[in-house]
């Protein structure tokens, strides 16, 4: 795949755009390259298309967006970086009252940074992860979020944009860093120096 250019048409997210800004197309940061009154046009590497669901789009699909965040903006959410980790499967959609419990099937290298009660973003949407096992987890959607996202159209089997949360990746970087550095390092402490010390 040798990438190429996508066109939005849109009109709010276009009232205040400029050339070089970002907006997010069902989670994925990408930049305006040019614009008019009813939309956006963006350019999309190969490499997007290879971590996200943009292949799977259509003429007349169906998109969530959303301009980046401002200074002056509240974070109603968790923070979302538009930089996308993988994609995941919808495997099952459930009615729970006026819930919808949708379970996304995934790869390890996702699901093992996604944690109960711990945030996720599908298709740049910022949802509360109900519950997580070995290849999945479900995310509950309330009747908002289905009304003012493309989820509605969603159904079993069709192919999600995931970013896991960023904060908690930080965190497991530094703590593994942290981890490879005891296991490397050469410590003049030893249980001997430590018996003799009074320890």
């Amino acid at each position: 795949m040798g990438g190429g250019s996508l066109r939005v048409n849109a009109k709010l997210v276009v009232s205040d755009v400029h050339i070089g800004d970002s907006i997010a197309v069902n989670g994925i940061c990408l930049t305006v390259t040019s614009f008019d009154k009813n939309g956006f046009t963006a350019d999309v590497m190969p490499e997007t298309i290879r971590r996200t669901s943009l292949s799977e789009l259509g003429i007349g699909s169906p998109v969530n967006l959303e301009r980046a965040l401002t200074l002056q903006s509240r974070l109603g959410g968790h923070i979302v970086s538009g930089h996308i980790d993988g994609t995941g499967e919808i495997i099952s959609l459930k009615d729970e009252g006026n819930a919808i419990l949708m379970k996304i099937g995934a790869g390890e290298d996702i699901v093992g940074h996604i944690v109960e009660k711990g945030s996720v973003a599908l298709d740049g949407i910022s949802l509360t992860v109900a519950s997580v096992s070995e290849n999945d987890f479900t995310v509950s959607l309330i009747p908002h979020t289905r009304q003012v996202t493309n989820l509605s159209s969603k159904g079993i089997g069709s192919i999600i944009n995931i970013e896991n949360d960023v904060v908690g990746k930080y965190v497991e970087k530094f703590v593994s860093r942290q981890s490879n550095e005891e296991k490397t390092s050469k410590s003049n402490i030893t249980m001997d120096f430590l018996m003799k010390n009074g320890f």
